[in-house]
């Protein structure tokens, strides 16, 4: 990505740039946040992470009833624990997935009627009942009453029959909860017609809905959505029903998720309707649409959504090159007065663009703002993602019209990219480092013995999705290999991204050869199936020039994608601006010095709080380093500590996302400062033969597992166990990291939904009561992912007790224990 921001200048500008403007004088309202939901998100009490929850601000999602058989996990009650522990909003409850089989079931309202009893008794008796939303029907329009249908009587039929259970059950929920929210109808798609009768019917009969859904699932809802949403509302109108609040509870396809350049082109639009939106269900349950590694780590996707949840004040008007129009440059923007910030979001398209910030106003921003460039790169939907990467930093002058040109060259279409607009203040930012990388598509390189696949496209849009739409697979043969071709700019260590599919059901490997010499095994954790993409990092050393890099067929078989090469210019290390960091009380901004970072300072003050989300590429040790005026004090993981100003500190993170939150006295913070790779220097590791085992747990020999063998059979039993003893060199707060592997799975009948399932143990440190822990299925028996749990530790040798009374506990390979503050 080859981004500037010069100053000004004919020279600046590329032929023919797209033009994408933001009028900051034209507002849209409080930026609301609606449409980073997700259906089937959650699949249990800590999947996804409390971690990778709360940075989102996540507004609404939607579940299945508690026991429903529509899935195996997802349950409403269950996951409300950590989503509103996360501050999640309000939850939607799919009501008719209380049936096992899709399309459901249609037994008729009789058999229906006694399920909606007992799903509102339970949630109506729940904490936060008011923050459950009941969808009675799903998809009406395809499933039970055939809505869709043509013929005008057939459709009078169908719709009488159910305008008549739509009124039984909203009854019926209301007798059992005077005060509950029902929202319908809940289409699969939008139906003007259907819309115009159901508001007409639900008003006169006192039974209208308090949230409206419906359902965009196509390419073509990125063009059509605007004329749906505007129809709608003037059915209201001529219906003389006050607006109503919208929910589009599924949106997007296959090619979307992950994609960041995808998802800003959803979100533009339905922000900028103020919609609340909740993403679609096509895999499975538990990461928030293809948005969560695992269980804790971000990935391209992710970031963008952290960034739409970083928005604040009130969205401004931004027009893009080609309103309503599928796969195009699309983008919101926000601008917040009292912290004079202007931000703005936007993707979906290759090649260059000039964004046009108008009616900057100069009481907020001055005479000059120092404009921030990053770009949230599309790695996959199980591949991490670190913290996006600053790509420019400018001080730029404020045109004599009021407007600011920030030209942006060489987009990425799946890419997404983030302009922060803050006040110039006196001195000069310092110039984003971007390091040399390059990228080459696996399908454009020589291919022997595999075959290129198309993947998702406009056309097909619930394919997966796939760099330049396209892989290549087949890569099965004891002659498959794909060889690159690549040109690196100087002699060094270069980081080899591969984005991968392993369909093989557990570790696979290939051979990596890099000019002929001797091959490096490169193994790859499986994936979902061949066609959900991750990815892999290799290290590898080269001399400038050309060299020939080739993948060949190991053990079992892996489909390539692309593979990005990057230079490795030192330790990795990212900055995080303290000023677009989440905040609670009433902390300042001070822009006097854009100096460093550019973005200014954040002032906290007694009563003030800072957190920032921090990124590890792997459990282990890290340099955190405050830029702050004055002492702050950390918390991290349970534990706190207080830092001088520039005073480095080792503190022990968990891969993917850590939030550090940051108190102080009074002290100006520009920065929060992380580098390292995850050091297990002065760590304490303990394999699974350490353990005391009783009641069935065993060891069982596996080549997979870290010292060739790992706990099984454990839990089901009372009595069974694993105990290991721990030596603590000290007191106080450690992250337990536990590595571990299970793939229990129940097939529910979905050709589109991979049913896993988590299993929990209870977890016991020294005489503490145990701890329930959720572990999400790792794809397979044979690939060991972690979860980090804080425990506190004394001195000295500690019992750390596994097990699980009433149902199988993960497999455990080891575990390994760090000192929170190092």
């Amino acid at each position: 990505m080859a981004a500037t921001l010069p100053a000004a200048g004919p020279a600046a500008a590329a032929a023919d740039p797209q033009r994408l403007t933001v009028d900051l004088g034209a507002s849209e309202g409080r930026v609301m946040l609606g449409a980073n939901g997700s259906l089937y998100g959650l699949s249990d009490d800590g999947v996804p992470s409390d971690a990778v929850m709360e940075p989102l601000k996540i507004t609404s999602i939607s579940q299945k009833p508690e026991g429903g058989a529509q899935h195996p996990n997802g349950d409403a009650l269950t996951v409300s624990k950590s989503f509103f522990r996360a501050g999640g909003g309000e939850i939607n409850v799919m009501m008719q997935d209380i049936y096992a089989k899709w399309p459901y079931e249609d037994l008729g309202i009789d058999d229906y009627l006694p399920k909606v009893d007992k799903i509102v008794k339970e949630i109506s008796a729940a904490p936060n009942s008011d923050r459950f939303v009941y969808i009675p029907f799903n998809e009406p329009d395809q499933i039970w009453y055939k809505l869709d249908v043509q013929d005008q009587a057939q459709y009078e039929k169908n719709r009488d029959r159910f305008f008549r259970d739509w009124k039984t059950v909203y009854q019926r929920i209301r007798a059992i909860d005077p005060d509950a929210r029902i929202a319908g109808p809940n289409e699969a798609a939008y139906h003007s017609r259907l819309l115009k009768d159901f508001l007409a019917f639900t008003q006169r009969e006192n039974v209208l809905p308090q949230v409206m859904t419906w359902h965009e699932l196509g390419s073509g809802s990125l063009r059509d959505f605007q004329a749906h949403y505007d129809d709608y509302r003037g059915l209201e109108r001529e219906a003389g029903v006050a607006p109503l609040k919208i929910n589009i509870d599924e949106y997007a396809n296959r090619r979307d998720l992950s994609v960041p350049g995808q998802l800003v082109q959803w979100v533009s639009m339905f922000e900028r309707n103020k919609v609340y939106a909740n993403m679609a269900y096509w895999d499975a349950a538990g990461n928030l649409s293809g948005h969560v590694v695992r269980s804790n780590i971000p990935n391209g996707g992710w970031w963008l959504f952290r960034w739409y949840a970083g928005l604040t004040g009130n969205t401004v008007k931004v027009t893009p090159p080609r309103p309503n129009t599928v796969d195009t440059l699309q983008g919101l923007a926000s601008l917040d007065a009292s912290r004079r910030q202007a931000q703005v979001l936007l993707g979906g398209a290759d090649g260059d663009s000039d964004v046009v910030v108008q009616r900057v106003p100069r009481s907020v921003f001055g005479r000059t703002v120092t404009a921030t460039v990053a770009e949230a790169a599309w790695s996959g939907y199980e591949g991490q993602h670190a913290a996006p990467r600053v790509l420019a930093r400018t001080k730029v002058k404020v045109s004599d019209d009021g407007s600011v040109t920030v030209p942006l060259r060489g987009l990425h279409k799946m890419s997404a990219y983030r302009i922060v607009l803050t006040p110039g203040g006196s001195g000069t930012p310092s110039a984003a480092t971007v390091p040399w990388s390059a990228s080459y598509e696996a399908e454009d390189a020589a291919i022997t013995d595999g075959k290129v696949y198309t993947q998702g496209t406009v056309s097909n849009a619930n394919g997966y999705a796939a760099s330049g739409t396209k892989d290549v697979g087949s890569l099965n043969q004891p002659g498959s290999k794909v060889a690159f071709t690549v040109n690196v700019p100087e002699d060094g260590t270069y980081d080899l991204g591969i984005l991968y599919g392993n369909q093989s059901g557990g570790p696979a490997t290939q051979k990596l050869i890099v000019d002929g010499a001797d091959p490096v095994t490169v193994t790859y954790p499986s994936t979902e199936n061949w066609t959900y993409r991750a990815k892999k990092d290799v290290g590898v050393r080269l001399t400038a020039g050309t060299h020939r890099l080739v993948l060949s067929k190991g053990d079992a078989e892996v489909t390539l994608d692309r593979i990005d090469l990057t230079v490795r210019t030192g330790a990795a290390g990212a900055s995080y601006e303290a000023t677009l960091a989440d905040i609670s009380g009433t902390p300042s901004y001070d822009y006097w010095s854009s100096a460093g970072v550019g973005t200014g300072a954040l002032v906290l003050r007694s009563g003030d709080k800072a957190v920032f989300d921090v990124y590890a590429p792997r459990n282990g040790y890290y340099t955190v380093t405050p830029r702050a005026s004055a002492a702050v004090k950390l918390a991290l993981h349970g534990e706190s500590v207080t830092a001088a100003p520039g005073r480095p500190l080792r503190l022990y993170l968990v891969a993917g996302n850590n939030r550090v939150a940051m108190t102080s006295g009074h002290s100006a913070v520009r920065s929060l400062d992380v580098s390292g790779d995850g050091s297990a220097s002065g760590t304490l590791s303990y394999e699974g033969a350490s353990a005391t085992l009783t009641g069935g747990a065993k060891l069982v020999d596996s080549p997979h597992a870290s010292a060739g063998s790992y706990i099984g059979w454990l839990g089901n039993s009372p009595s069974s166990t694993a105990e290991f003893t721990v030596d603590a060199p000290r007191s106080g707060r450690f992250m337990l990291v536990v590595h571990y592997a299970h793939n229990d799975r129940r097939d529910n009948g979905h050709a589109y939904n991979t049913d896993i399932m988590s299993r929990t143990a209870d977890i016991g440190v020294g005489g503490a009561a145990p701890r329930k822990v959720t572990f999400k299925n790792t794809w397979s028996w044979d690939d060991y992912w972690t979860v980090g749990i804080p425990v506190d530790l004394a001195k000295g040798a500690n019992k750390v007790t596994f097990g699980n009374a009433a149902a199988w506990a993960p497999n455990i390979d080891r575990i390994e224990l760090g000192r929170v503050v190092g």
